[in-house]
């Protein structure tokens, strides 16, 4: 049964994101910003309504009062990384745009990565990391100030569940060189939708908010090493026996 929802859901974000793609395209000749950016969110809602229905993946979210309010309030989400559910869940949760800060790669993705290409994102050519960090402080400051919060995955790639990735530092200088809060999130997605897996289950994917950390004045290093204790320490609080052999 489990591979025959997971074969479904897989059918139905492919005939859906083909011509959601071609729509986001031709719409995007007359309508960029904002506006745009809540069409891509219709079809990442479709892709985790999906998840809810066919493959009986249910979220369940805390800590909203944690985040700022006000149209144009700043911030910085670094979210824990197991699977691509999180990739598509954020934007459908967040009371804001985002933006994704990714490699360039993805722009060739057909029509997911192309609708990608026409938002608001800041993508990096990875080959040159010191002009790719200039050009993340640069754009970033442009889209916080616009209210767009930027979001990154500091592991850098998706983690195995009940295991640590090497949390990388350009979250935490970019909120350091912008003076944005920066928001931990922990996101136990693995528990239903593992790494690299064809095969889903179903369960409940837990989200939790933390509360926003300053950036001003720290040491990017130091403000990362407090945003990983918080992600790691709550993701063993939401998911214990994944840490129960290391514990």
């Amino acid at each position: 049964m489990a591979v025959l929802r997971s074969c479904l859901h897989m059918l139905w974000m492919l005939v859906t994101v083909i011509p959601w793609g071609i729509i986001m395209l031709v719409a995007s000749i007359r309508v960029r910003g904002k506006p745009l950016w809540w069409m891509a969110v219709r079809w990442l809602s479709w892709a985790i309504g999906g998840a809810r229905v066919l493959l009986g993946i249910r979220t369940r979210v805390i800590g909203w009062e944690n985040l700022p309010t006000g149209d144009t309030a700043p911030a910085i989400l670094l979210v824990k990384h197991q699977s691509t559910f999180e990739t598509f869940l954020m934007p459908t949760l967040m009371p804001h745009p985002l933006a994704y800060v990714f490699k360039k790669e993805l722009l060739y993705v057909p029509f997911f990565g192309w609708a990608m290409g026409r938002l608001d994102m800041i993508h990096i050519d990875r080959s040159q990391r010191a002009e790719s960090f200039s050009k993340v402080v640069e754009q970033g400051k442009r889209l916080l100030a616009q209210g767009i919060w930027v979001i990154m995955f500091p592991e850098g790639t998706r983690i195995p569940r009940g295991q640590v990735g090497n949390y990388k530092l350009g979250g935490t200088r970019l909120a350091v060189a912008t003076g944005a809060p920066v928001i931990p999130v922990a996101v136990t997605s693995a528990k239903c939708w593992p790494r690299k897996a064809f095969i889903k289950t179903p369960g409940v994917v837990e989200v939790s908010i933390g509360k926003p950390i300053p950036s001003e004045g720290r040491d990017p290093k130091e403000l990362m090493a407090e945003v990983q204790a918080w992600i790691e320490a709550e993701m063993r609080r939401l998911d214990p026996e994944a840490y129960a052999a290391k514990a």
